[in-house]
């Protein structure tokens, strides 16, 4: 039997599901949190062999113990998990010190969370990149734009999600950038990209090869929507375009993937740029070792008829999947920021789209940022359809 650390099985709320599904797969599935025991949900409870509070999951410490606990008590421990952006560099960490071979070591980490790293990688995959440089002073910059032109985006080149992004426009912008940015946090500033984020989202068995492939578009940006505290859109592909396809494996080749769930964001070019391609062309972005997040997972599930918490979990236990994919749909997130005037009032959209609703709910804090915070999600047949539950869910009075 399989001995399955899942660090902070209980957010996002979702990630039970992956529990579920290694303990139905046979595995000892066990949980380190900082949520009392009691607190967590019935199907957490369920789903866990066994659960270790901690009081921080940010003290590394407790995190050790824990795991070395578990060791005591179940024997090796054959994989170490979150799922989770932000736990990356630390689950590649314990998994060095506990040698634990089945996913990133440290020796990994600068590749997959470093920005100006990942470059390398997406070119030796042969996708474009943009320009970059890393930020160093006034002058520095100023050269740099110089070549590419404003607008710029700066953002640290360790950094997870949209936050601390800054779209630079002017030299006014760039003043208050260096005014106004942490002082001990590398920065990385790229040429601006005029397109929309087009994901390749999939599951990894060990030989490198898909299990599962779907993709996502996200018509506006996440930075724009943190920093404009602006609506929230993206939905899940009805079908995963070739070229995403083609680019995503590659990438996939390049970084030496094996054995995970990824989310690799691609721009789809909405104009010419000279030296990265033509409208409509797909060039990189960047790598997240890890699903995409929020309720991500689930609307693929709604979209493709399946279940990946349960394709995940068989990769980790048997290396492969027998889990069917069925009837392919859109699945629209629309995600409304409070305080705004919208024009169909929450009774209209239930009323409108309740047959189609797959989920509607209040989004947690800790993601509201990027995501706005009142959820609905849809399954839509047709664009024609997807793009007029968008104008329904999200449009203003003036």
């Amino acid at each position: 039997m399989k001995n399955v650390v899942f660090i902070s099985p209980n957010f996002p709320t979702n990630y039970w599901q992956f529990c579920r599904e290694l303990k139905n797969n046979g595995m000892n599935v066990l949980g380190i949190g900082d949520q009392p025991y009691d607190e967590l949900t019935s199907e957490l409870k369920d789903s866990l062999t066994e659960y270790y509070k901690v009081s921080n999951l940010e003290n590394s410490d407790e995190v050790y113990r824990a795991i070395a606990f578990f060791i005591f008590k179940y024997g090796r421990i054959d994989w170490l998990e979150s799922n989770n952006e932000y736990w990356l560099e630390r689950d590649a960490r314990f998994r060095t010190d506990f040698n634990i071979q089945s996913g990133f070591q440290v020796s990994d980490i600068s590749r997959i969370k470093y920005k100006s790293k990942m470059k390398e990688y997406y070119q030796k995959a042969g996708i474009p990149v943009a320009r970059y440089h890393l930020v160093d002073d006034w002058d520095g910059c100023r050269a740099f734009i110089e070549q590419v032109g404003y607008p710029v985006v700066a953002k640290p080149d360790n950094g997870v999600g949209a936050s601390d992004t800054h779209k630079i426009a002017n030299d006014d912008d760039l003043r208050h950038f260096f005014d106004t940015k942490f002082p001990d946090v590398p920065y990385i500033m790229e040429e601006f990209v005029y397109g929309a984020v087009n994901s390749y989202d999939a599951i990894i068995d060990s030989n490198g090869e898909p299990m599962f492939e779907t993709g996502n578009v996200s018509p506006v940006s996440i930075m724009d929507i943190v920093n404009n505290a602006d609506n929230s859109v993206y939905y899940i592909v009805k079908e995963l375009p070739e070229d995403t396809r083609r680019a995503g494996r590659a990438t996939v080749k390049s970084f030496g993937v094996k054995s995970r769930f990824i989310h690799f964001e691609f721009f789809r070019l909405q104009q010419d740029q000279e030296g990265l391609g033509k409208k409509g062309d797909i060039m990189a972005l960047e790598v997240n070792m890890r699903p995409c997040g929020g309720f991500t997972p689930d609307m693929i599930n709604f979209a493709h008829s399946t279940n990946v918490y349960k394709i995940w979990a068989d990769m980790i236990a048997f290396d492969r999947s027998t889990m069917p994919v069925g009837q392919h749909a859109f699945c629209a997130f629309a995600g409304r920021r409070d305080g705004k005037n919208f024009v169909m009032s929450h009774e209209d959209i239930m009323n409108k789209y309740g047959a189609k609703m797959k989920m509607v709910d209040r989004i947690p804090d800790a993601l509201s940022g990027a995501m706005g915070n009142q959820m609905y999600l849809v399954l839509c047949d047709s664009e024609e359809e997807l793009n007029q539950f968008y104008k329904d869910v999200l449009e203003c009075r003036e």
